[in-house]
């Protein structure tokens, strides 16, 4: 979902995404109408695709401090999923899986517990940001093979479309991630009012 919406902020365009049953998956988008040179426009997208589960999860996190904010997060997330479900997935296992989040989501807004949502924007968002942490060996690939084709991963889209390596990117990305959660949590814990 990064890579596509990042598309669409490069002035791209965003045509669907594929979600596998093993969690994996492939966002198709355009960046040739693009207002940015196509190559810091790919590369944007990239990292827009290792960046925005980390930036989605640092927003839960900080979102959950107060009450009010941690309402609208949470049904701006459920918007956000009802849109990209309409809009954006189009295999057979994107479909199941994000309505099923969305089902638990809407129940979880009526039961109408301050703890509860706060509890599960939280676990949200360290499992955004962890997911990160989780795809290492992903991030630290040139290379890897997709249904017996070889594609270059994320970070050598970068290195190839800008400057650098592709593991000088993902540690980059590793670093500005671990950035993020620290800061969203530091945001969290700093007089963080009562529940």
């Amino acid at each position: 979902m990064g890579h596509g919406l990042t598309a669409l902020l490069v002035g791209g365009s965003f045509k669907h995404l594929e979600i596998y049953e093993n969690g994996g998956g492939v966002a198709y988008y355009v960046v040739g109408n693009s207002y940015l040179p196509k190559s810091i426009a790919n590369a944007l997208v990239a990292a827009g695709g290792l960046l925005g589960p980390v930036i989605t999860g640092g927003i839960l996190i900080a979102s959950a401090k107060y009450h009010k904010s941690s309402m609208i997060v949470l049904r701006l997330l459920i918007a956000l999923m009802i849109l990209s479900l309409l809009l954006w997935v189009r295999s057979f296992w994107g479909v199941a899986v994000l309505s099923g989040y969305i089902v638990l989501l809407i129940a979880i807004t009526l039961l109408k517990s301050r703890r509860v949502e706060v509890i599960t924007i939280l676990f949200l968002g360290v499992q955004s940001v962890l997911s990160t942490y989780l795809q290492l060996d992903y991030l630290f690939t040139k290379q890897f093979e997709r249904n017996g084709a070889i594609q270059i991963s994320d970070t050598q889209v970068i290195a190839n479309n800008i400057f650098g390596t592709y593991w000088i990117w993902a540690l980059v990305i590793a670093l500005l991630s671990g950035y993020l959660l620290w800061k969203s949590i530091r945001f969290y814990f700093n007089t963080r009012p009562k529940m």
